[in-house]
């Protein structure tokens, strides 16, 4: 079956007009109320003070509201969970060049495939049994999801779709569940579910054996009733995967028809872009000049933006 046709470029335009239609319909984006909603928002940042963002402009603050249904009131706890999470863990949003993520990107534990699942859904597949947790830090792991959220939600198609997550987690082992603390098991949670505004739609689970299980164990006091009933387990069944994921929209080694792509690919993607740049340096990230086209370093100091 050959594979259907894919751009490693970002979605960056408006969306269709079915998509807007199924954003008011799920979303409870409405067209005539959209610019209330982020005035309410917005004045309800000021009046309670319980957060300082980096950014208060319209495309950064209807992010939140997509993410939360557009009820202002809901954008505005996540907004606080989100800046409370990088007050909680500095070391995972400061000082981040996301560029030399490309030793996780080598070794495939983590890839953004550039195409979507059925429903128009981001993918993000981790493959823990290729982690060295002796050379690759769990909080780099930690780092490389949180920035690959931040690219991700610069979508609009993103931010009213969401995602999924696939965990496989074949050839893990002791050294990969001494990993999984009760710390890391917060932050991921928080991550995925709790403090960003994208909403991740489903976690699958493949390939899993009873070292996953004493992993489970740790995550599961971090877990509502909710967040468990979009977890999956398939074992090693993809055709339990397949009545979620169907195979056209995965990878060979799971039943499907595409490639692997890497992560480092995905960033190597990115050097060139001009918007996305931008866009992560108002995050907070860093880039060395070395690392992004010249006509890219060149348009950001012309508006005097600071690579590092």
């Amino acid at each position: 079956m050959p594979t259907p046709d894919y751009s490693v470029e970002l979605d960056l335009g408006e969306p269709p007009p079915e998509l807007q239609e199924y954003a008011r319909r799920e979303c409870g984006e409405d067209p005539n109320t959209r610019l209330q909603a982020i005035h309410e928002l917005r004045e309800m940042i000021y009046e309670r003070g319980e957060c300082t963002p980096q950014r208060m402009d319209d495309a950064f603050l209807i992010r939140f509201l997509r993410a939360r249904n557009f009820i202002p009131r809901r954008a505005h706890r996540l907004m606080v969970n989100y800046y409370r999470f990088k007050d909680e863990y500095p070391e995972l949003v400061e000082n981040v060049y996301p560029l030399d993520f490309r030793n996780i990107g080598d070794v495939n534990i983590l890839s953004v495939p550039p195409y979507r699942d059925q429903d128009g859904r981001r993918l993000m597949l981790y493959r823990i049994g290729c982690w060295n947790t002796k050379t690759i830090a769990v909080d780099d792991l930690l780092k490389a999801t949180i920035f690959a959220l931040e690219i991700g939600v610069m979508e609009i198609r993103t931010q009213i779709l969401g995602g999924v997550a696939m965990f496989d987690l074949e050839d893990i082992g002791i050294q990969h569940a001494w990993q999984v603390t009760p710390s890391v098991a917060s932050k991921i949670v928080k991550l995925l579910v709790s403090s960003f505004p994208a909403n991740t739609h489903a976690i699958h689970i493949i390939n899993h054996s009873w070292v996953f299980d004493k992993m489970y164990n740790i995550f599961k006091p971090f877990l509502t009733r909710d967040m468990r009933s979009r977890i999956f387990f398939h074992g090693y069944d993809v055709k339990s995967l397949h009545k979620h994921i169907r195979p056209e929209y995965l990878p060979e080694r799971y039943g499907g028809v595409w490639p692997d792509f890497s992560y480092t690919g995905w960033l190597e993607s990115l050097r060139n872009n001009y918007t996305v740049a931008k866009e992560v340096i108002s995050c907070g990230y860093k880039f060395r000049e070395e690392e992004i086209g010249s006509d890219v370093v060149r348009r950001l100091r012309e508006e005097k933006i600071k690579l590092y």
